[in-house]
């Protein structure tokens, strides 16, 4: 050990808070059924992991299932070409973590991780985003997010082949044709819908590309897609959400402009028959009806919410519903050049938030439309469907110029592009659960010379009513060039469930790949925990969580050295108030500032 060192434990307070990896990408295998002439089997699992699911188990015999989007992709000839999706059995072992537990399908196969077969059912799927996780009775659709507008669309060699087309770093691609044609969706032939549960569609023949960007509801029982949910219209579906009365369905679509939508059934828990309507925020119901009986109108939905003025968004994403309240929380994660896409809604009929027409006149701008007008950050919308009004519930932000300040002077609250969304209930009070998808790293949404997107999950207490992003309270981050996304509770209230998309692939196993993993011991965790106000005002370090598995957090930005029990430098920092320690070996260490002070820190 170093001369000098003094050691003290500083645990803020003793957090009850572990994290666990279910569930790897491009490494785990999944089991197959047979797929265009090829015999059931197993294969490599895709990655791209994005919205997660859980249906609880009635029958007591597990926790539930698991069901994991994949946003990449390719052709497979085993899994199904295009995107995909996993689904395996959790349930709580002696030490309160997740256990995946073999299961015999109905179908024959079994293991542990099963791929959900598209490809048999419903006529393959798209880039499968986010989606809708029922609180109500635990059903599962997958949302194929990126619009295609022709055959050649759902081919897309560029997007398998070159990466993601957002331009994320290091984005691993693992395929072995890579560089080859028609990386996306091989068979372009015109689809027939069959057994679709909708009378008026079943037997129409529609071109290949049609049948993508629709919600997929999946049973995740039995690892197979049920239906297209045909009757909520073609979008660039993100997230939804199912209200108590098992009638009414929210859903986001990531567009610009993108709607706010809702589905009302006749029947509670019959999705088949009902109306959906698309939110216009000028008119006293506040809501104008799209006709659903048409497929024709439902393929071309965007146009016919249009038509009808409805409110565009820049880039409506994932939904949440508060329990306590009923009150809808949505993303809108923002669009770097938003005026000139504003501008071409307006010109075919939708209307602007009103949000939007006064963030830009507080600018300087007449308009909304001005070809100058930015969003980097993006907000949080809430609607309450008592008055049937929205309003923004939380601006992104700060707001920074370009470049932004360095590391040493970069705000420890900031919010940018808020994607996934998912409320959770702790100690008896609502949270949002809020997951950051970086459009970008310029303008301080990191600190300057920084081009690594950093995500980060960020809790905040919903009986704020009128919250600023330093009400916002850090959870975690993920490695290096991922996104954070999926934000799902278990039913039982003592895990988070979250994914870690497209790491970079310099990071250590299983830190390269996308992963899904858990946070337990929220059962445990007291409000009063979550931020303690003596670590603001301390200037004596403080290190939190601590233990820590991946990521310790300082409350101040120091310049520091991580050494062993032997007196080792393994490590030093400069201008953070984090350490990613995720490639350390469990252990003991300790971290010396440049002021000479000196804190224990435990890995586990």
């Amino acid at each position: 050990m170093p001369a000098g060192f003094i050691i003290d434990s500083i645990l803020l307070p003793p957090s009850p808070l572990t994290t666990q990896i279910l569930f790897i990408g491009g490494h785990d295998i999944v089991q197959t059924t047979r797929t265009y002439g090829n015999p059931a089997g197993v294969q490599i699992a895709k990655e791209w992991h994005d919205f997660i699911g859980f249906t609880p188990d009635t029958t007591r015999q597990s926790l539930g299932w698991i069901s994991v989007n994949h946003e990449m992709i390719y052709r497979d000839d085993k899994i199904g070409d295009g995107g995909g999706m996993t689904v395996f059995r959790v349930r709580r072992n002696a030490n309160d973590q997740l256990e995946v537990i073999d299961q015999t399908l109905t179908d024959g196969r079994k293991g542990k991780f099963f791929n959900v077969d598209f490809v048999n059912t419903v006529g393959e799927t798209g880039m499968n985003c986010a989606g809708i996780s029922s609180t109500v009775d635990g059903r599962i659709w997958t949302a194929e997010e990126w619009f295609r507008t022709n055959n050649a669309s759902i081919n897309n060699g560029a997007i398998s082949t070159v990466g993601n087309a957002r331009g994320i770093e290091d984005t691993p691609i693992r395929i072995a044709t890579q560089g080859a044609a028609n990386q996306g969706v091989r068979d372009t032939a015109d689809f027939t819908i069959r057994n679709s549960g909708f009378a008026d569609f079943d037997g129409r023949t529609i071109r290949k590309f049609q049948n993508f960007n629709w919600m997929v509801e999946i049973d995740p029982r039995q690892a197979k897609a049920i239906r297209k949910q045909y009757n909520w219209g073609r979008q660039g579906f993100e997230g939804g959400a199912i209200a108590a009365d098992n009638r009414t369905v929210y859903l986001g679509e990531d567009a610009t402009p993108g709607w706010f939508t809702k589905f009302v059934a006749d029947t509670p828990g019959d999705f088949t028959k009902g109306k959906i309507y698309a939110y216009k925020h000028d008119i006293p119901e506040k809501w104008v009806e799209i006709p659903n009986n048409s497929l024709d109108t439902m393929m071309n939905f965007s146009a016919a919410a249009r038509r009808r003025g409805a409110t565009g968004y820049a880039r409506a994403e994932w939904v949440a519903i508060d329990p306590k309240t009923n009150k809808v929380y949505w993303t809108e994660t923002g669009v770097d050049d938003l005026g000139p896409e504003f501008a071409r809604g307006l010109a075919t009929g939708a209307t602007i938030d009103p949000g939007h027409v006064a963030r830009a006149q507080s600018k300087g701008f007449t308009s909304a439309t001005d070809a100058n007008y930015k969003d980097y950050y993006g907000r949080i919308w809430v609607y309450d469907p008592k008055t049937l009004e929205h309003y923004i519930y939380l601006e992104g932000g700060p707001d920074l110029p370009e470049p932004g300040p360095a590391e040493a002077n970069y705000p420890s609250k900031h919010l940018s592009n808020p994607d996934g969304l998912n409320v959770m209930q702790i100690d008896g009070k609502s949270f949002l659960v809020i997951n950051e998808d970086l459009n970008n790293t310029t303008f301080g949404r990191v600190p300057a010379g920084v081009n690594n997107l950093s995500c980060e999950v960020y809790l905040l207490d919903l009986s704020k009513t009128n919250p600023t992003v330093n009400d916002l309270i850090r959870l975690t981050t993920v490695p290096r060039g991922a996104e954070v996304t999926g934000a799902c509770p278990t039913p039982d209230g003592k895990s988070l469930l979250l994914n870690s998309q497209h790491s970079s692939v310099r990071n250590a196993f299983p830190y390269n790949h996308s992963f899904t993993f858990a946070i337990h011991g929220f059962d445990k965790l007291k409000t009063t925990a979550l931020q303690d106000p003596e670590i603001e005002k301390s200037n004596e370090l403080k290190l939190y969580p601590n233990p820590t598995r991946r990521v310790v957090f300082m409350n101040k930005t120091v310049d520091a050295a991580i050494y062993d029990l032997s007196g080792k430098r393994i490590r030093v920092v400069r201008n953070t108030n984090e350490l990613d320690v995720a490639d350390l070996a469990a252990g003991t260490y300790f971290v010396q500032t440049a002021d000479g002070e000196v804190k224990k820190l435990v890995i586990q």
